[in-house]
């Protein structure tokens, strides 16, 4: 497995990492397996994928319960864990962001509230200490809690060994400018798949030139790219893919018609269509680590083989081009 490093933190991480979203089930994912679960964690390190990233919202908890049972069956540094803070239920401070099973969600990004949210991980995990430890989402309204503030606490955290690398996530330029100021930020967590590059224009050149780590996420946008889904389909009310603009039922044809012509492809490097997206998205940047959730045995280890594939410049400019038709096409 590639290794690349996470930012100038020293940390060095396999360029695959597992994203343990689904992992916390509930209404976004429904209802898992657990004990798959944590073994798909194991498998994910046999495969040399050494990071997983979840968070305390995912499953409200559960992912983090989740991941805490495997780290019970494995010494704790062969694994980077990446958890997120400043998505809080327990009361009504901070800012509106959702409401979901009963919870209502708010953004809170105050010293306060983000340590609040590092004890209740690392007891619910069963560690010391977390490798990456993200602010999920920003303040809706810009400096309601000043990112000096935020990442002073952060600062501290790092200090007293609790944390050894701070990240952010869910960022504008201006507010990853701000962290840069207040401190060291080594790792994004970013939206990036061929079919939205949003990040590419101005928060990966950044991170390029500043040491950061680009960590994008949905390379496959939950499925879509993967090439399974029916035209017609229609998520579920409640599920992960409901209002998402590529899970549209034109918008799906759209895709699905972009990946049949990359039959030739998948035919060439003997691999699937997930496989060829995840690699098109490591290959944007050497600053890029590119997060695949998965919840199977079967979806990690074939995703393990994504940064294997030989991909030519030349199939990965013909890929880009195709999706940059597909999004031109794009049903709003």
């Amino acid at each position: 497995m590639e290794m690349r490093p996470i930012g100038r933190s020293g940390i060095q991480a396999s360029g695959l990492a597992l994203g343990c979203w689904a992992i916390g089930g509930g209404e976004w994912w429904g209802d898992n397996d657990d004990r798959m679960s944590v073994e798909t964690i194991h498998r994910a390190l046999e495969l040399g994928i050494n990071w997983v990233d979840t968070a305390r919202v995912y499953g409200f908890g559960h992912s983090e319960e989740v991941v805490g049972r495997a780290l019970k069956e494995i010494p704790r540094d062969r694994i980077i864990i990446s958890t997120k803070c400043g998505i809080q239920w327990y009361d009504k401070n901070g800012e509106p962001h959702f409401t979901k099973e009963g919870h209502e969600v708010r953004r809170d990004l105050s010293p306060k509230a983000i340590r609040r949210d590092l004890e209740l991980s690392l007891k619910t995990m069963g560690t010391d200490y977390v490798d990456v430890y993200y602010t999920h989402w920003q303040c809706r309204t810009y400096g309601l809690v000043p990112v000096a503030e935020t990442m002073g606490e952060l600062m501290r955290m790092k200090e007293e060994g609790k944390i050894r690398a701070i990240g952010a996530s869910n960022v504008d330029l201006r507010i990853l400018k701000d962290y840069t100021e207040a401190g060291q930020l080594d790792v994004i967590q970013e939206k990036l798949s061929i079919l939205d590059r949003r990040p590419e224009a101005e928060l990966l050149p950044f991170c390029e030139a500043n040491g950061i780590t680009l960590q994008t996420y949905s390379p496959i946008e939950q499925g879509l790219l993967a090439g399974k889904a029916p035209d017609d389909y229609v998520p579920a009310k409640g599920e992960v893919r409901e209002g998402k603009a590529w899970w549209r039922p034109g918008n799906i044809r759209i895709a699905n018609e972009m990946l049949a012509g990359w039959k030739d492809l998948t035919e060439k490097y003997g691999c699937s269509l997930a496989n060829l997206c995840v690699k098109w998205n490591s290959m944007l940047s050497p600053s890029v680590n590119v997060l695949c959730g998965a919840r199977k045995l079967s979806q990690i280890e074939d995703t393990a083989r994504s940064l294997d594939i030989p991909l030519s410049r030349e199939d990965f400019l013909r890929m880009k081009a195709d999706a940059d038709r597909a999004i031109a096409r794009q049903v709003p």
